[in-house]
């Protein structure tokens, strides 16, 4: 199962073979950055990038490429990611 992967710049870390990154300079990034006003905090972020993907953007027509890949972004485990929207979309049934 396609999981999602931390980017770590830690000496010796490097990303697993097969895995897309995805963080925000990346084409899969996510267009809304927490900027304390309009985005508040992560929550908010991935909220909004669910809501904008749900509009079926053409940025996200090949998300396809993703499917059973697993994502690496900087984000930390265990709190909210876009990539988490992005493995539901690449790998729905």
């Amino acid at each position: 199962m396609p999981e999602r992967i931390q980017l770590r710049r830690s000496k010796g870390w490097r990303k697993p073979p097969g895995a897309v990154v995805v963080s925000r300079p990346s084409r899969w990034g996510n267009p809304f950055p927490v900027d304390g006003d309009e985005v508040p905090d992560r929550e908010t972020s991935v909220a909004l990038y669910r809501a904008w993907a749900a509009t079926d953007p053409p940025e996200l027509a090949d998300v396809e490429v993703l499917r059973g890949r697993a994502l690496a972004c900087w984000c930390p485990l265990g709190g909210p990611c876009h990539a988490e929207v992005l493995l539901e979309l690449a790998n729905k049934a």
